[in-house]
């Protein structure tokens, strides 16, 4: 469910900002927060009071979203704004079975779908990295369940999945005992400091008013205030596909800077290095380095490593497609999958998983078209492998090629890509009622134009 609103109440100085406030979770057992009453207490509070500006603001709620392509543009209307947002994220966090990467569940999200059917928390990280620096706040509350907390209570790691790039505030916490549902606690104290604060106070006071109301510090829960925008992932320790939504990240933070775990009334400051610990900043890159040996395969590597030693090459290849390198990132993907290619076969798992990045960097370079045609390409080969139509990856493919079709400005290209999308959606209709028709009217609107034209 979708509810706009607006604050024509402008004040003398100032210009409009952007709220967009969204509630997720599932139903049923598998709901751990009660994160439709998180964004009530939110949504009370007036638009221009919520991100402080003088020009008013407009309010976007999101209340239990199914759809992720639907979060996601909804985050590109916020990205685009040109005054201060405010991303709200309440609900609960879950991890892939595949890469392990932490995703806001939906509506529809099931352990076995989370991939295809929650929000992957990459996808926000990378459309709110080209903001200005300094006008996105990103405030949340959150549980992460038996799967996700595991590796995000570290304080370390959870500033490098979620924290990387992002202005963040607010609280991570575990998930509940079983047949419980998490308060909004965070929320609510949040609210009530927006409520009983002088208009314009910083972020950083309301998150301090908000833990000190709400009485978080003596469990285990993760709380993020704003200082660690600037933690960076080192490329070598980075986890597989992590930067493959992940901002290129400005310049490490000041010592003591970054996530501030609370354990039994212990506060403990941990940048990259540990607590309290210095932080070493690397050289400056040259903005056209060469591919370093280790993301390049080893038939591609002048001197290749010893079996076996071969790092993860993931995230030298998404940097170099967020520093705007995208050529040189789809050399080094090219080549590793050749490699797989050659090592396994043309239908191999590792091959269409390389087809798989090659289509999220084509979207990370603006090239719709591209990343249609291998979208389609990856749900060729899985159909041809024998997969089932319903299945997760060949639906997810299907609609990834779909939703770039959309975006593909070229009516001549677009038009050359419909029979073929047209046919994979007529053996893969996915679950949203009327896609395959949506093609098909398109496709003739494409054709009509060209006759006339």
């Amino acid at each position: 469910m979708v509810n706009d609103r607006g604050d024509t109440g402008a004040r003398a100085t100032g210009g409009a900002g952007y709220a967009l406030l969204v509630a997720a979770a599932p139903g049923g057992r598998q709901r751990l927060m009660d994160a439709a009453g998180a964004l009530h207490q939110l949504a009370a509070v007036p638009p221009a009071a919520l991100l402080g500006t003088a020009g008013g603001a407009s309010v976007v709620q999101l209340v239990d979203p199914a759809d992720p392509q639907t979060v996601l543009t909804h985050l590109r209307t916020a990205a685009a704004h040109e005054g201060p947002v405010l991303v709200y994220l309440a609900g609960q966090l879950t991890v892939d079975t595949k890469q392990r990467l932490p995703h806001l569940v939906l509506a529809r999200t099931t352990p076995r779908t989370a991939r295809y059917t929650a929000l992957p928390w990459h996808w926000l990280a990378a459309e709110l990295a080209r903001r200005p620096e300094g006008s996105t706040t990103v405030l949340v509350d959150l549980v992460a369940d038996e799967t996700a907390w595991p590796r995000l209570s570290d304080p370390l790691l959870a500033g490098r999945l979620l924290a990387a790039g992002l202005t963040l505030y607010g609280s991570l916490a575990p998930a509940p005992p079983k047949r419980r549902t998490a308060a909004p606690l965070y929320s609510r104290a949040f609210a009530a400091a927006l409520r009983g604060t002088a208009e314009g106070a910083p972020f950083a006071l309301l998150h301090e008013r908000a833990v000190a109301e709400a009485g978080l510090g003596g469990g285990p829960e993760l709380l993020f205030d704003g200082s660690a925008a600037a933690v960076e992932a080192p490329a070598a320790e980075a986890p597989a596909a992590f930067l493959a939504g992940a901002p290129h990240q400005p310049a490490p933070p000041e010592p003591g800077d970054g996530v501030t775990r609370v354990v039994e009334g212990v506060v403990t400051r941990v940048a990259d290095g540990g607590a309290e610990a210095e932080w070493a900043a690397p050289p400056p890159r040259p903005q056209q380095a060469p591919a370093p040996v280790a993301a390049l395969p080893p038939a591609a590597a002048e001197q290749a490593p010893p079996p076996g030693a071969v790092p993860d090459p993931h995230a030298a290849i998404f940097e170099a497609a967020h520093a705007g390198r995208h050529s040189e990132a789809a050399s080094m993907a090219a080549a590793w999958e050749q490699e797989a290619l050659r090592s396994a076969g043309p239908r191999s798992g590792e091959a269409i998983h390389w087809m798989e990045v090659r289509a999220d960097l084509a979207r990370l370079a603006d090239d719709p078209a591209r990343a249609c045609e291998l979208w389609m390409a990856v749900a060729d080969a899985r159909l041809g492998n024998g997969e089932a139509a319903d299945d997760p990856d060949v639906e997810g493919a299907v609609d990834r090629a779909h939703h770039q079709w959309q975006y593909v400005q070229d009516p001549a290209r677009a038009q050359a890509l419909a029979p073929f999308l047209i046919s994979l959606r007529g053996r893969v209709p996915g679950r949203r009622p009327g896609a395959l028709e949506a093609v098909r009217r398109r496709a003739e609107i494409l054709e009509a134009a060209s006759r006339t034209g």
